[in-house]
C-alpha cells in the first residue's frame, strides 16, 4: 500500500461507511464541503514530512508530535481538535507482538491525520472496511473503531500468553527445570512489555471519553467506555498471566530445592555411614610397626566382619533417632 512520498492511503469519507480512495493531489484540493477526509502516512517519508510541516496547516506542537520518533500513549486538545497516541501489538511476520507499533492520530470535526513508522494490520483492516461500505462515518466513529481494533489484536496476543501460563502452571511437576525457566522468563518480560504501554493507553482513552470536544458524540463516547473497559480487562488478565508465572516460577523454585535437600540427605546418611570406616581403615592402614593382626591371616576376615556389623549398628542407631 505504501508509496514511496509516505502516502499509504488516503479516503475522503461520504458518512455513510464508504469512502473515496484519492491521492495527493485530492488531498491538496480538499475542503471540508467535500467530506470527511482521512490521510495516512509514513512519518518517515520526506514527502509527508514536508506536506505535515508546510501545507497541513497544523500548529507546530501538532506536526512535531505527528513526526516524533518515539511516543507514549496519551491525548491532548487543541480547540475543537484532539491529538491521539495509540499503541497496537507488532503482528509483523518475524516481530515480537510485546515489540508494540505507535500510531499517532490528529482528528478534528472534517479531517483525520494518522502517522506510523511499522505497519499495523488494525489500520490495514480499517482501510479495507472503508473500501466495503463498512468504516466509520464520523471522526468520533474513527477514534472510536481504531481503539477497537487495536484491543481486538491485542486479545489475541494476550489470550495465548494466558494460555502459556497455564500451561507452566500444569507441566511444572514433569518438565525439567533447565526448560521451564526462559519460558517462565519469556512470559513475565512480555507481559510486563505489553502493560507498559496498555495502561498510559488505558487512561488516553479514560481522558478521549471525557473530553469536550464537540463532535464526539455520546454513542462515540459510550463505545470508547467499552473499550475502555475491555483494556481494563486485558490489564488485569497481564497481571493474572504474571502473577500465575511467578507462582510457577515459586513451585520450581521450591521442587528444585527440595530435590537438592533430598540428595543432600543421601550424601550426608553415606558420609555418616563412612566416616568411622574411613578412620578405622585409614588408622590401620599406616605404615608403622605395632599395628595388630600383621602376623595373624585371618585378621583381614575379621576386620572386614567388625565393619559389617559397624555399618549395621550405625544403620539401627540412625533409625532410631529417625535419621533414616
Amino acid at each position: 500500500m505504501a508509496n514511496n512520498d509516505g502516502l499509504i492511503a488516503a479516503y475522503i469519507l461520504d458518512g455513510k461507511g464508504g469512502g473515496k480512495r484519492v491521492g495527493w493531489k485530492e488531498i491538496q484540493e480538499w475542503t471540508p464541503t467535500a467530506g470527511l477526509l482521512w490521510v495516512h502516512l509514513n512519518f518517515e517519508a520526506p514527502e509527508a514530512q514536508r506536506w505535515i510541516k508546510d501545507e497541513s496547516q497544523l500548529e507546530d506542537v501538532v506536526g512535531d508530535a505527528l513526526l516524533a520518533e518515539e511516543s507514549r500513549p496519551r491525548i491532548t486538545t487543541f480547540d475543537d481538535g484532539v491529538l491521539v497516541a495509540l499503541r497496537g501489538v507488532n503482528l509483523n511476520p518475524g516481530a515480537d507482538p510485546e515489540d508494540m507499533v505507535s500510531l499517532r492520530i490528529w482528528a478534528e470535526k472534517n479531517r483525520i491525520i494518522t502517522t506510523r513508522r511499522r505497519k499495523l494490520l488494525s489500520v490495514a483492516d480499517l482501510c479495507s472496511a472503508v473500501e466495503k461500505g463498512k468504516g466509520p462515518r464520523t471522526s468520533g466513529e474513527f477514534l472510536e473503531d481504531v481503539a477497537d481494533r487495536l484491543m481486538v489484536r491485542m486479545g489475541g496476543v494476550i489470550d495465548e500468553l494466558e494460555d502459556k501460563a497455564a500451561g507452566l502452571e500444569e507441566a511444572v511437576l514433569t518438565v525439567e527445570s533447565h526448560e521451564l525457566r526462559p519460558m517462565l522468563a519469556s512470559i513475565r518480560r512480555d507481559a510486563i512489555n505489553l502493560r507498559r504501554y496498555m495502561a498510559p493507553q488505558r487512561e488516553a482513552i479514560a481522558r478521549l471519553q471525557s473530553e469536550k470536544i464537540s463532535w464526539l458524540a455520546e454513542e462515540d463516547r459510550v463505545r470508547l467506555r467499552e473499550t475502555y473497559d475491555r483494556l481494563t480487562r486485558y490489564i488485569e488478565d497481564l497481571d493474572a498471566a504474571r502473577e500465575r508465572a511467578a507462582v510457577t516460577q515459586e513451585e520450581l523454585i521450591s521442587r528444585l530445592s527440595e530435590q537438592m535437600d533430598n540428595r543432600m540427605y543421601v550424601l550426608s546418611i553415606v558420609a555418616a555411614i563412612f566416616l568411622p570406616l574411613g578412620f578405622l581403615t585409614g588408622l590401620l592402614g599406616i605404615n608403622v610397626g605395632g599395628v595388630p593382626g600383621t602376623e595373624y591371616k585371618a585378621a583381614f576376615a575379621i576386620f572386614c566382619l567388625l565393619l559389617v556389623a559397624l555399618v549395621i549398628a550405625e544403620i539401627v542407631i540412625f533409625k532410631k533417632k529417625k535419621w533414616m
